[in-house]
């Protein structure tokens, strides 16, 4: 029997590697760092592709992997991937959904805490060596409002880091039934309720056709006062040039942006402004969670191609 052959073409955590090669015919090659030329000569070698969110695995390079059954993603957004062009070839995408998923919901939190409380710019001032005691009054989450547009893997665990912080939960997810919310620590809601009551909304939900785009002026426009807004999920959900039309208007009072359409951004209004937090895609960058993503996908792939086990696949093809 010949031996198959893994490339893991992003940085993961060792075990990935380690949890492939457990299984018996199986080499694995680790080559982080090649562009797309380099990964587009070396795909046609191997039958499996495991990546982060560097790789794009785009229509040449699943035409070019002439030998692929399955592509892994070491993570749970798979907007990087060409999912039509794989299913088309018949190629298993598999992600890690709920591996990263309390490393995204830890982030979202302390976004809110962080916006609450001003602490980027105390922080900023105390180490210019200025003692503004008095010009940053900041607020309590406690009592506030905080909506969720979506409550899976993330949106669950912030529903319930928010309820033990006392604050009310309104979540808007068509895929989630009334009683699975409230299980969460949520109150099921239409959007419009949501945007019209929530002090702080945070998004959990992918991009795709019907969610690109939508946190858009007119939402803003349905949104309360004030109001603060969080997106460690996807960039291009919210449209930027309106979320800092929104800040400039006062009618957003902060944002915690970890997500953008662009990535690195190549406008840096966005990040730039005052009244944002801005970080570089970090949700899922904690030790443990990379550790969980990497056994994870070494393992699905792993099995698929010593079994034919499928678990975790985003298609069919």
């Amino acid at each position: 029997m010949s031996r198959m052959k893994v490339l893991i073409s992003d940085k993961t955590d060792p075990i990935c590697a380690r949890t492939l090669r457990a299984f018996s015919g199986i080499d694995v090659e680790e080559k982080p760092g090649m562009s797309p030329e380099q990964l587009l000569a070396e795909i046609p070698a191997y039958e499996a592709l495991v990546v982060r969110s560097a790789t794009k695995v785009t229509a040449p390079v699943i035409a070019a992997g002439v030998k692929l059954k399955a592509i892994g993603r070491a993570g749970a957004g798979v907007d990087n991937i060409d999912i039509p062009a794989a299913t088309e070839r018949g190629i298993v995408v598999m992600n890690t959904p709920g591996g990263n998923a309390n490393a995204v919901a830890e982030l979202a939190v302390g976004m809110m805490f962080a916006l609450a409380r001003k602490i980027v710019p105390t922080v900023e001032g105390m180490k210019a060596q200025r003692w503004e005691k008095k010009a940053y009054k900041g607020a309590e989450l406690a009592g506030k409002t905080l909506g969720l547009v979506g409550i899976g893997q993330v949106g669950a665990r912030v529903a319930r880091k928010a309820a033990a912080l006392d604050m009310k939960v309104l979540a808007c997810d068509p895929f989630v039934s009334a009683e699975n919310a409230r299980e969460m620590g949520a109150q099921p809601c239409e959007l419009a309720q949501l945007y019209a009551e929530s002090d702080y909304i945070s998004l959990h939900l992918p991009r795709n056709e019907k969610t690109a785009g939508m946190i858009n002026r007119e939402a803003f426009a349905r949104m309360k006062q004030g109001v603060y807004l969080i997106n460690c999920a996807r960039g291009g959900i919210v449209a930027e040039a309106d979320l800092l039309q929104a800040l400039e208007e006062g009618r957003v009072a902060g944002a915690g942006i970890d997500v953008y359409a662009q990535e690195p951004p190549e406008d840096w209004a966005l990040a730039g402004h005052p009244a944002v937090i801005a970080t570089p895609h970090i949700g899922a960058t904690t030790a443990e969670a990379q550790i969980v993503v990497a056994e994870m996908i070494g393992r699905q792939i792993g099995q698929y191609l010593s079994e034919g086990k499928i678990l975790n696949a985003v298609n069919q093809p």
